[in-house]
This record gives structure tokens, C-alpha cells and sequence, in this order.
């Protein structure tokens, strides 16, 4: 089950060779990567892993691959579909493969409260007993969902495990959907970790983000929960030039790759059209960043 998850759960980019095709060999590099940086879980195919730009049968094949590397580590596979028939397929091949559970963001057009839960209560009516990170992206979805609104799903489906608040400003959401009593679920934050020390201040479980270096997610949780609140600050501070970096939508995650690739994580750094090809400027200031990171990191230590 997944009410009670914490720490860190890394949102897997997914890895393409020069020629565009899957690189399984690069999803084992990758998921090791990410546990040997303190990763506690994952979700795949989420919208920076590039998930729609997959045909069904390569996201089986990614999907079962991170799953099969992970080495008993909770795996969430995106199956957010515009279609519920198609949402329906997703889930039963992810659960069918071993993931843990699912994640769900409501498609765009939904615009009233009972829209929403209309659409809900028919997917989960479709899927059955199978556990959900509910995701509050309004940013990408441009579906915006209210604190009552999102209670009320929580209290209503209790497939319902997870919410991913990625709304912003997220930090008064949070305050109230801890407040807002009720049955407890697990709430991890997105956004690329930008607001992760002030999120964890606001009682979240832990990030749900997708950085070029996972240390520092895992590392910031880690120390928050130690009770060691200035240390976490201290440690996010030597990072934040490059999360910053890493914010800009699919250049952000374009960014995020290269970063990775020179990290020895993937072998390519390829992103799927529709998506942006880095130019020798952003290299250089890529160059730039990365000093500046290594530079900081090694004056904590």
C-alpha cells in the first residue's frame, strides 16, 4: 500500500538512444543511479519521463524494466490517458507487471467540481482496487482542483493513497489539505524540488521530483526529518542555481539529461520529438553550473 510512503521518489526520465529508440541498457544505469543516491521509489512514464511520446507497447517494455531493476522498491507507472478505456489498459498491464500503483491526473476540459468527480468515480469504477497517487498539476493539465475537491475524492475513493501537489503556490495548499481531517494520505511534492525545504516545513512525506542529482532530494528529506532543518537548507542552497536551471519545462528536462549523461547515468542524453535540442550556449552554461554545484557541495563536505 502506498498511504504510508516517505522519503524520496525520483520521477524516472526515460532513456533514448541517439537514433530516438528505447535504451533499456541506460533504464538499468539509470535506476541504479537513482538507488545509489537515495532514491526510496519511483514513478515512471510521468509527464518529464516523457511518457506520451511512447507507443503502448514501449511503455510496457520501460514500465517493466524499471520495475525488474528496482530491487523491490515501490514502482508508480503515469497511466494519465484522456481516454479511460485506454487509462483502464494502462493500469491492468502496470499492476499486472508489478508496479505498486498508479498515477492519475484528471485530462483537461474538466472545469466544475461535479465534473470532476463524475470523471473519477468512472475511473475508478473501470480500475477497481488499485492504489493512486491522485496528481493536482494544474500547470500541465490545466485542471485545477480545489482543496474541498480534492477531500472530497479522498474521502470518497480510497484507492485514493498519494496526492501529488504540484499547484502553485503549493505551500498554503498543503497547510490545508493537512488540516482538512479526514482520512490520511501520503502527500509528496513536485515542481523539480524547487520548494522542497519549505514544503517538508508544511508536513509533506517527501519529494516527487526528477533532478539530475537525486542526492539532494533524498539528502533534504533525509536531514528534515533528522531534525535538522538548517542543515537541509544549507544543503538545498548548494544546488538551487542548477534545480533552477532544471525548471524550464522540457528545456529544463532537456537540460536534465545532458546533466545525467555526464553524470554517467544514460549513455544519450536524446529527447523524443516534439522536444528541444540544447545548443552550445546552454552546454556552456550547463559547464558553468555544474562546477559551481561540485564547487559548493565539496565546500559542505
Amino acid at each position: 500500500m502506498l498511504h504510508d510512503i516517505q522519503g524520496s521518489f525520483i520521477i524516472a526520465q526515460t532513456p533514448f538512444d541517439d537514433a530516438g529508440a528505447i535504451d533499456l541498457a541506460s533504464i538499468d544505469s539509470l535506476t541504479d543511479f537513482y538507488l545509489g543516491h537515495g532514491a526510496n521509489g519511483f514513478v515512471v512514464l510521468g509527464v518529464s519521463g516523457e511518457g506520451g511520446k511512447l507507443t503502448p507497447e514501449e511503455a510496457q517494455q520501460v514500465s517493466r524494466r524499471f520495475i525488474a531493476r528496482a530491487g523491490g522498491k515501490p514502482v508508480i507507472v503515469g497511466v494519465s490517458n484522456p481516454s479511460t478505456a485506454q487509462l483502464q489498459l494502462l493500469t491492468a498491464q502496470a499492476m499486472d507487471q508489478g508496479a505498486s500503483g498508479v498515477m492519475i491526473a484528471p485530462p483537461g476540459g474538466l472545469r466544475t467540481e461535479e465534473e470532476l468527480f463524475g470523471y473519477f468515480s468512472t475511473v475508478f469504477r473501470m480500475i477497481g482496487d488499485v492504489p493512486v497517487v491522485l496528481q493536482d498539476f494544474p500547470g500541465s493539465t490545466g485542471v485545477w482542483m480545489s482543496v474541498p475537491s480534492i477531500l472530497r475524492l479522498i474521502e470518497a475513493f480510497p484507492q485514493i493513497q498519494v496526492v501529488k501537489e504540484e499547484d502553485l503556490p503549493s505551500l498554503e495548499k498543503i497547510t490545508r489539505l493537512r488540516e482538512g481531517g479526514g482520512r490520511r494520505v501520503a502527500i509528496l511534492t513536485g515542481n523539480n524540488g524547487l520548494y522542497l525545504p519549505q514544503e517538508l516545513g508544511r508536513g509533506i512525506d517527501g519529494p516527487m521530483a526528477g533532478f539530475s542529482h537525486p542526492e539532494m532530494l533524498s539528502g533534504v528529506w533525509r536531514l528534515y526529518t533528522q531534525g535538522k532543518v538548517e542543515e537541509a537548507h544549507d544543503l538545498f542552497d548548494r544546488y538551487l542555481p542548477l534545480l533552477n536551471y532544471e525548471a524550464q519545462g522540457f528545456w529544463g528536462v532537456a537540460a536534465r539529461k545532458e546533466v545525467m549523461r555526464r553524470r554517467g547515468a544514460i549513455r544519450h542524453a536524446t529527447m523524443r520529438m516534439p522536444g528541444p535540442k540544447l545548443s552550445a550556449t546552454h552546454m556552456q552554461e550547463i559547464d558553468l553550473l555544474m562546477r559551481r554545484v561540485a564547487r559548493r557541495v565539496a565546500e559542505l563536505a
